[in-house]
């Protein structure tokens, strides 16, 4: 998959185009000034991305979350914007190197302390907490999507505000479309890509239909629309239900 490529995002309180780079300090600006005239309370600016040990892609999102918010509503919106494809289960987890031992904790090895001992051993999180109950300023949780065919994000809180924000869930950004384009002619954007294939994997419309006659697979099931989203060509993916235009 070719992941090399730069991204920019939209800012959604004025509009202007950022780099991945800038965009999380000119977000944040945003937000301090929206703080003196909020509400009281809590809320989270989130930078989720892909997990960094897969490489770099040019896929991110910028989150402005509720304390209030559940981790299941959060969950539910990267499923929309990004992820659903077949029902799988999800999580969201501690890194593992900021989890809590539990040795002191159940001294016995009972299997009513089993089911237990295993969920915080693997350092889940309860899809009921609230955002206000987990999250603090630099904390970062790994989430994973379909525990067969993984897409794994990494989930960056940036700031935490004495503020209510304006909705539970709010999309302040979002990477623009990367722009594939097609490997075989080199002129058309992208809009198929094989899933078998380890060379010319990206496909404008018509180059598409070419390799349709060498590649008895691509028409039988290998053929996936190319989308907005680091589950592009995974499992049964064909793209979001929110936000399509950039999808």
């Amino acid at each position: 998959m070719p992941w090399g490529k730069s991204s920019n995002g939209k800012c959604v309180f004025c509009e202007k185009s950022f780099t991945k780079t800038s965009l999380t300090r000119h977000l944040n600006s945003h937000l301090t000034e929206k703080a003196v005239a909020n509400k009281p309370g809590k809320s989270f600016h989130l930078k989720i991305e892909t997990n960094p040990r897969w490489g770099s892609t040019p896929y991110f999102l910028h989150l402005w979350v509720n304390g209030n918010t559940t981790m299941e509503k959060i969950d539910s919106l990267l499923r929309q914007i990004w992820l659903e494809c077949c029902g799988h289960l999800s999580a969201f987890r501690l890194p593992r190197n900021k989890r809590p031992s539990i040795n002191n904790l159940f001294s016995n090895t009972s299997l009513a302390n089993y089911a237990l001992r295993m969920e915080y051993d693997n350092g889940e999180i309860p899809m009921n907490k609230k955002a206000k109950d987990i999250f603090k300023k630099d904390l970062k949780l790994e989430y994973q999507y379909d525990f067969g065919s993984t897409t794994e994000l990494l989930v960056s809180v940036i700031e935490e505000f004495g503020m209510e924000a304006d909705e539970p869930l709010v999309l302040l950004s979002r990477n623009e479309r990367p722009g594939w384009m097609c490997e075989l002619c080199g002129e058309n954007q992208a809009t198929q890509l094989c899933t078998v294939c380890t060379e010319d994997t990206l496909f404008c419309t018509a180059c598409a239909e070419k390799h349709a006659k060498t590649c008895s697979d691509f028409a039988d099931y290998a053929a996936t629309p190319v989308v907005n989203s680091p589950r592009m060509g995974v499992c049964a993916y064909v793209g979001g239900r929110i936000d399509k235009e950039r999808d």
